[in-house]
């Protein structure tokens, strides 16, 4: 029997992508460098304009290097359309209305202003009149794939920066059909040629829209009852294979009306997100979305041609900062104007200053329709290239200026530790979060005083409404610690999330009162033991009572007597702590928490 023929080069370039995924990625990963930045690396390295080259001169080179960029662009497409389905899943179609003030008003604004800014400066450096809009219309756009993957990576995805950016971003990938639309008109008018009629354009947009209304009422009839059938054969194949049926179905329908198959996707997850089926669909397509965008992140890194980036590159650099400058200004601006939050506008607009992927894809249409010089084509893709790779360094900028511009909120003279807060005995817990209330609950049931700081003014604001003696400062202090009442306090129990803030303010305490009873909340057991080195009488992990308390839950749910269980706990606990102290040799060793804490409550009931 005579087997097909295999496209070797295909496999070829498939090993090569996952061999270097492999060794690039992790490195990445401990470089503590986004993995975005990892892939488009790849690809500039090993795409055809950098070792590509030197195939004819050194011998092999072509066992590791991928030559054809669009056939693996065929793979790669698929990374988006998996994106967005991801993106549709976390999000739904009621969520999404929400955001309808965003989607069709500062996204069309901010498209607008940017485009015409950047057409003009195009015009003003000498580029043709029909060339310098398409330059505007396509470097106006922004990258979907890669600023929603960072996002992803940092998972803000639904923070206010992750809503405002989105909504950008799909107003943009529904504009790329009339965006090609008008490129085409505007050509053939040009060309004194017959330009597609404006009937056929509405007829386009008639077919899009019906096509999009089809996936959505097909889909909300008939996906519960498929994937309730498929659910009942308790088999994750089929549950793969049904959302993959719904994925590309509705990717197909989207492609055939004239739309990406992108929007497609983002239509499916969209659908699912509203059954009941949505976790473990995200669940059978995590691994394949992150691969298959790691193959697309290549392939747009195969599109950065070095060679005319060294022959120009003062060019090249004032370019890119050119355009992230104008259009993070204008899109700042376009923010602002729809009532943005500052902090919200800022990181938004530097998000999404860099150009995209539609940005290649208007370019490449143009240039295929004869509008550019092969010079100017070359230059406005490695532009867009070049600012999509610097999308991850925009996202950490956000964050810098982030902390810079949070406003200063004054706080009420109420929310001040007094002068005098008297002499009795009360415990100190330095941190009013989540773990500082439980404390305060537990101290206010056994009749104990307790006094709180912390550091934001809402948390202290809110607790002083429900009535908690809860106030401003930065207990790190030496100062504010004695104004507080350490020298006079029962104990001190620091719930910080912060390490490093909860590390000082133990240095700080035991420094003021070589007595003090100070028990800390650590992340880990490493933490704990540098803790009780600094001076804390108990550091006590969250990793190990979560697993103590779930061992006692289940010891005790299959019939174990309380009794015994409680006492293996505790005994399980003291080995715990004994084993974390033998971390910190050094420490000074203190007397058992309940002993010490005994006689301190004891002190403190006779005072």
């Amino acid at each position: 029997m005579n087997a097909h023929p295999v496209d070797f080069g295909f496999v070829q370039e498939i090993l090569i992508v996952l061999g270097a995924v492999s060794i690039v990625i992790p490195i990445f990963h401990r470089l503590k460098l986004s993995p975005v930045l990892g892939f488009l690396l790849i690809g500039m390295i090993l795409g055809p304009t950098l070792l590509g080259a030197l195939i004819r001169t050194i011998p092999g080179l072509d066992w590791v290097v991928i030559t054809d960029r669009e056939r693996i662009g065929v793979v790669a497409e698929f990374g988006v359309i998996f994106l967005m389905f991801m993106i549709g899943l976390e999000l739904s179609f009621e969520r999404l209305s929400t955001m309808r003030r965003l989607v069709f008003g500062l996204g069309p604004l901010q498209m607008l202003l940017c485009a015409a800014a950047i057409a003009a400066a195009a015009g003003f450096l000498g580029q043709p009149r029909l060339d310098a809009i398409v330059i505007g219309l396509a470097l106006a756009m922004s990258s979907t794939a890669v600023i929603l993957q960072v996002l992803a990576d940092e998972r803000r995805m639904n923070s206010s920066v992750g809503r405002t950016s989105f909504s950008i971003l799909l107003f943009q990938d529904i504009a790329v059909v009339p965006v090609l639309f008008a490129v085409s008109v505007m050509v053939s008018a040009e060309a004194g040629e017959a330009s597609p009629s404006l009937l056929g354009f509405v007829f386009s947009l008639g077919q899009a829209t019906i096509a999009v209304g089809l996936v959505i009422i097909i889909g909300r009839i008939a996906l519960r009852p498929l994937f309730r059938s498929v659910a009942r054969t308790n088999s994750q194949e089929l549950i793969m294979a049904a959302s993959l049926l719904v994925l590309f179905s509705a990717a197909a329908a989207t492609a055939s009306a004239g739309l990406s198959m992108a929007m497609g996707g983002l239509l499916a997850g969209l659908l699912l997100a509203e059954t009941e089926y949505r976790r473990q669909i995200e669940v059978l397509i995590e691994p394949f979305k992150g691969l298959l965008l790691g193959v697309f992140l290549i392939s747009m890194g195969m599109t950065i041609d070095l060679r005319a980036v060294v022959d120009a590159p003062f060019l090249v650099v004032a370019l890119c900062a050119a355009l992230i400058a104008v259009k993070a200004v204008l899109t700042w601006a376009a923010a602002r104007l729809l009532r943005v939050p500052q902090r919200t506008a800022v990181q938004s607009a530097l998000l999404i200053a860099p150009a995209g992927e539609f940005s290649l894809i208007v370019l490449s249409a143009a240039a295929a329709l004869g509008v550019f010089s092969r010079q100017a084509v070359e230059i406005a893709l490695i532009v867009a290239a070049v600012t999509m790779a610097l999308i991850p360094f925009m996202s950490r900028l956000g964050k810098v200026l982030d902390k810079r511009l949070e406003p200063k909120r004054e706080i009420e003279p109420a929310f001040l530790v007094p002068e005098d807060l008297g002499d009795a005995p009360r415990v100190i817990i330095a941190g009013y979060g989540r773990v500082g209330r439980v404390v305060a609950e537990m101290l206010q049931r056994h009749g104990k005083d307790f006094i709180a700081v912390d550091l934001d003014p809402d948390v202290v604001a809110q607790a002083r409404k429900e009535g908690a003696s809860v106030f401003y400062g930065d207990i790190t202090r030496p100062d504010f610690l004695r104004r507080c009442g350490i020298e006079t306090a029962l104990a001190l129990v620091v719930t910080m999330d912060s390490t490093i803030s909860t590390e000082l303010v133990v240095d700080t305490a035991r420094r003021e009162r070589s007595d003090l009873c100070i028990v800390a909340r650590a992340r880990d057991e490493r933490h704990a033991a540098r803790l009780y080195a600094r001076g804390a009488t108990d550091a006590v992990p969250e990793t190990v009572e979560a697993s103590l308390l779930l061992s006692e839950s289940l010891l005790i749910d299959i019939g174990v007597p309380a009794g015994p269980v409680i006492a293996s706990i505790h005994d399980r606990r003291a080995a715990f702590r004994a084993e974390i102290q033998q971390l910190a040799p050094k420490a000074e060793v203190r007397p058992p928490r309940r002993k010490r804490l005994l006689e301190f409550l004891k002190r403190g009931d006779a005072n």
